[in-house]
């Protein structure tokens, strides 16, 4: 027994070396103990378990802000979790992902008068939020399997929450059996990680030596394997087709949040492996190289044809986030010096437009029922301040200045042009020919709002809005950050 006791405090000094790192996710914690007991304890009325929410979640971006002054500089709690200036760049960002669902949820008037309240999606939105902040610090393949079941759980709960008809259910029980699926499938080429390498600290340069040292087949397969569960979070191309069903069947702030949030944790998560091959010794294996740019290509191909077609708001919107995940794979692969600044504003840009536009299209279907894009006819007769704004985010995620999307989409541009001039690999033509042709495809289908709102004609009858709410309000801020992140952009990119 006595031969375990300096173990046994090695393990202990361990653990509290790493706890100062976990302060935002202590609060997430004992605000989700909070959110149930209000729950309990007040069934009738939410108010306060919002107010629990939103204030926990603040102090949480709060902290996670005040840690990027203090980063670690090696891997705490036994290699599990890389707690630097990145992630917690990223954490104060999902924060403010889920402070906007918190004011998008506070305003939908289907989830507020739901029987089930909003209580229950609270906690879980504090359960993905903890899940989301430890994704995007983890470096050890074990904790980035455990945050993708933690965050594809709670995801599950929020699509079924709301499950008013067989469509509804549909999407979900979709979503569940395709998630548990890659789920599976990511766990089992882990094994294979493992077994050749003996470790699971992907950003160990011995853990990536070993990878190097696989048979190639064996090597590909695995890596395909482990991509399925990171390509569910992220659905990029092959791993989308639960996309469009849920995010048109889900409602429609549980739809803008699962179009942003794991996003930004999954793609942390892939970049951290693939940045890790540039920072030490070891060239990331060109099979893994071709592997990522075929699908950065297709899903920026499939996603933007794809949508032309599309007649529902929120599924057109499903396959523009397919097109936008190839964009975010795209960075990834580029220069790792610069790779993380241009991703974080990709990201933020990405938010800002993503949740305006389901903000607007949520106002747009409570007032109206409005759910299909061409029943925006003459909308922007009778609503011009709304429809103008919907147009000016449609602008943005097209990438036309002066909007955040054009500065995100020419930093990605200019990045890999510049990887190209560094190698010449063609590769990296080929990417940077789909992102242009992809983004003159989007013209054809973002404009078709703008086109249905102000320059149809029709007889219908115009409807007024009514009143403007708090939903509207915020909707109208991120439009202005739109304009104010694209005009200037150095205000974040000086951030970091």
């Amino acid at each position: 027994m006595r031969a375990y006791i300096p173990q046994i405090s090695n393990l202990l000094n361990g653990v509290w070396e790493g706890l100062p790192f976990l302060l935002p996710e202590f609060i997430l914690t004992i605000t989700f103990l909070m959110t149930i007991f209000s729950g309990i304890a007040r069934k009738e009325k939410s108010t306060l378990t919002w107010c629990f929410t939103f204030i926990g979640i603040t102090l949480a971006g709060i902290t996670a802000v005040m840690q990027r002054f203090s980063p670690a500089v090696e891997p705490v709690f036994f290699g599990m979790i890389l707690p630097d200036t990145h992630g917690a760049t990223l954490k104060a960002l999902v924060s403010v992902v889920c402070l906007l669902f918190c004011v998008f949820v506070y305003y939908n008037q289907p989830l507020r008068k739901h029987p089930k309240k909003i209580d229950d999606l609270l906690s879980v939105l504090l359960a993905i939020h903890i899940g989301l902040n430890l994704m995007v610090v983890a470096v050890n393949w074990l904790m980035a399997y455990i945050t993708i079941e933690m965050v594809s759980i709670g995801s599950y709960i929020m699509v079924a929450y709301l499950s008013r008809n067989n469509k509804q259910s549909e999407a979900a029980m979709k979503y569940v059996l395709f998630g548990t699926v890659c789920s599976a499938i990511m766990l089992y080429g882990l094994s294979f990680f493992y077994g050749y390498t003996g470790s699971l600290n992907f950003v160990d340069p011995k853990h990536l030596a070993s990878l190097m040292s696989m048979p190639l087949p064996v090597f590909i397969v695995a890596a395909l394997f482990v991509l399925t569960g990171i390509g569910f979070k992220l659905s990029f191309v092959p791993f989308h087709f639960w996309s469009p069903d849920v995010y048109q069947g889900a409602a429609t702030p549980v739809t803008a949040f699962l179009s942003t949030a794991p996003k930004v944790g999954a793609i942390m998560l892939l970049g951290r492996f693939v940045l890790a091959w540039s920072q030490s010794t070891v060239a990331l294996p060109m099979p893994l190289f071709y592997l990522l740019a075929v699908i950065a290509i297709i899903s920026m191909l499939l996603g933007n044809l794809v949508a032309i077609r599309q007649s529902n708001m929120k599924r057109m919107m499903a396959y523009s986030s397919i097109g936008h995940t190839g964009f975010l794979v795209m960075i990834i692969l580029t220069d790792a010096e610069r790779s993380f600044p241009i991703l974080f504003f990709f990201l933020v840009s990405y938010v800002v437009m993503n949740m305006g536009v389901f903000m607007l299209a949520d106002y747009l279907e409570e007032k109206f029922g409005f759910t299909e894009i061409t029943q925006y006819e003459g909308l922007g007769r009778s609503n011009p301040l709304i429809m103008g704004v919907l147009t000016l985010f449609m602008v943005s995620l097209v990438g036309l200045p002066p909007t955040v999307g054009f500065v995100a989409k020419l930093l990605t541009f200019s990045a890999v042009l510049n990887a190209y001039e560094s190698n010449a690999n063609p590769a990296w033509l080929f990417l940077l020919i789909t992102g242009a042709i992809t983004t003159v495809v989007a013209l054809f289908f973002y404009f078709k709002i703008p086109l249905q709102a102000f320059l149809k004609n029709t007889n219908m009858e115009p409807k007024q809005s009514g009143t403007m709410n708090g939903l509207l309000i915020v909707a109208f801020l991120l439009c202005l950050l739109t304009l104010l992140f694209g005009i200037f952009p150095a205000f974040l990119l000086d951030l970091l």
